[in-house]
């Protein structure tokens, strides 16, 4: 078809012809609800978490633990097959200092994201999350952390029920 050919186009409407009558029209505000499932490995880690618990998943071919935990190994693409208990503590991955807030404000005292290597999990195994009780200038990387946890009350099954990891001794 051409584009000089009208008839592709239709008709053209104005707010003249929608407000004098010439076009029915209805509004329609749609009641727009849904969900989201975290699925049965994300589920599961978001629920232990609530309990104070770290946990991933093994793959019974390569032998990988994989945290946060997912249902296939993506080495080996075999399904994982068995739940995790792992440790609170983990190894400083790779970190930064950054004084810019969720939000892109400056800050004055910087937060510390980093990835952490959890006790348990197979090399390079992490999660991120921020560092706390901690100069910046002392963080490096393969320092020893632990979780600090929110009060069990506090907890809603969150990767925020872990406030952030301090030090170790």
């Amino acid at each position: 078809m051409s584009v000089k050919n009208k008839e592709y186009f239709g008709t053209g409407l104005s707010a003249e012809d929608i407000k004098e009558g010439k076009v029915l029209y209805s509004r329609w505000r749609p009641k727009a609800e849904y969900g989201w499932a975290a699925g049965v490995a994300v589920s599961r880690y978001l629920d232990e978490l609530r309990k104070g618990r770290i946990v991933g998943r093994k793959c019974g071919k390569c032998r990988r633990v994989v945290v946060p935990p997912r249902m296939f190994c993506e080495w080996c693409f075999k399904p994982t097959d068995s739940w995790v208990n792992l440790e609170d503590t983990g190894t400083v991955n790779t970190f930064a200092i950054s004084y810019i807030a969720a939000d892109a404000t400056r800050i004055k005292e910087p937060i510390i994201p980093a990835v952490i290597e959890i006790d348990g999990a197979s090399k390079g195994m992490g999660i991120l999350h921020l560092l706390g009780e901690v100069d910046p200038k002392s963080v490096k990387i393969g320092m020893r952390v632990k979780a600090v946890w929110k009060p069990p009350g506090d907890r809603i099954g969150a990767i925020t029920d872990i406030k952030y990891f301090k030090p170790l001794p």
